[in-house]
């Protein structure tokens, strides 16, 4: 006796699509709990740039910053790792971790003070990560004016060259932090203007690659101008708005001294309004710019931010962050590299859809 055949549900559109969208049913439950918690009004909107949907693709996981150079060497993200820590017990991890990142997506570092490695080398393995970082990224020690006053009246400057070879680094951060200083309890008094210190270091040490940067409160008119017609490396605004070396270090007052001088932390310059001031004095100065590289940082808390500031600048930039990066490293290296990871994407989707006003 025969079988009877069966009938078979054939649908050739399931065929092809199998599953089409097997997620549709929990996404629309979600859209429909999360509606009225998305609602966006005007004043919450980034009116820095123009959206334009239309006119590019998603990136693939192929789509990456174009390769470029700053400072003499090659980059492959925009983003510069601000000097932050050394010489704590933490800062062998925090900066072996920033410097694997910078050598993992091609990002530059500053390292932290490295005033300890004047006269020792204690502290050394904290800071010395040039076999991690690879010698293609671009790693800069970092020295406060106070400690250059020093080594200049001691005719000491040879101290500098041989922390830089001990380091192996390109070149030196020199951080500029008069009212650091002065609210610091332990804090150091300047007995020159700090720019005749970095005028003396770079006649002292002529081949030296020198960063000039404030420490959070950023630089007004008349010192950019001074600075731009030095042949500086670059120079890193430390802008106002990000970690306040001056306020914090008057946290660490007493209470009188704290309320006599809290007005004083609150004075300084945002990295945007920098940005307007490096472009028009790049303009007023014309040939007499000598330096034409900035590392845009300061209260730049995400990727637009970096992207619109260095959209806005009329010089080669970058942007630095340093509490960001200092909260994402203290741990595993994976949480600092899903950190940075998220920015380099940020980066490329902010290129293909934002064009800033």
């Amino acid at each position: 006796m025969s079988s009877i055949p069966q009938k078979v549900d054939i649908d050739p559109i399931k065929d092809i699509f199998p599953d089409d969208d097997p997620t549709a049913a929990e996404r629309k439950k979600d859209h429909i709990e999360l509606a009225f918690k998305s609602q966006v009004t005007a004043a919450m909107l980034d009116e820095r740039f123009y959206y334009e949907p239309l006119l590019a693709a998603h990136p693939t996981d192929k789509d990456t910053w174009p390769v470029f150079t700053f400072l003499g060497k090659q980059m492959r993200l925009p983003l510069w790792v601000s000097s932050m820590t050394g010489g704590t017990e933490k800062a062998h991890r925090i900066n072996y971790n920033l410097a694997q990142a910078c050598r993992e997506f091609g990002m530059g570092m500053g390292l932290g003070s490295c005033r300890p490695l004047l006269y020792s080398d204690e502290r050394l393995s904290d800071f010395a990560v040039r076999d991690m970082i690879g010698e293609e990224q671009l790693l800069f020690a970092n020295l406060g004016i106070a400690q250059l006053e020093q080594l200049l009246e001691m005719n000491e400057c040879w101290r500098i060259s041989e922390m830089i070879a001990k380091l192996e680094a390109d070149g030196l951060i020199i951080h500029v932090n008069p009212l650091q200083e002065w609210l610091q309890p332990e804090g150091d008094r300047f007995r020159q203007p700090s720019l005749l210190t970095i005028q003396q270091v770079m006649e002292q040490l002529p081949d030296l690659p020198i960063i000039v940067k404030e420490v959070g409160q950023g630089m007004g008119r008349g010192s950019l101008r001074a600075l731009l017609q030095l042949p500086l490396a670059a120079i890193d605004f430390a802008a106002s708005g990000g970690t306040n070396f001056a306020k914090l270090e008057l946290l660490r007052s007493e209470p009188e001294r704290q309320m006599i001088y809290e007005p004083l932390a609150r004075v300084g310059h945002t990295a945007a309004e920098m940005v307007d001031m490096v472009n028009e004095l790049k303009e007023e100065l014309g040939d007499r710019v000598k330096c034409d590289q900035i590392i845009i940082s300061g209260g730049v808390k995400t990727f637009l931010d970096g992207y619109y500031l260095m959209e806005k600048t009329n010089f080669s930039s970058i942007y630095g962050q340093a509490s960001a990066f200092l909260r994402h490293a203290q741990d595993d290296y994976e949480q600092l590299q899903t950190y940075v990871r998220a920015q380099a994407q940020g980066l490329v989707l902010a290129r293909n859809f934002l064009t800033v006003k």
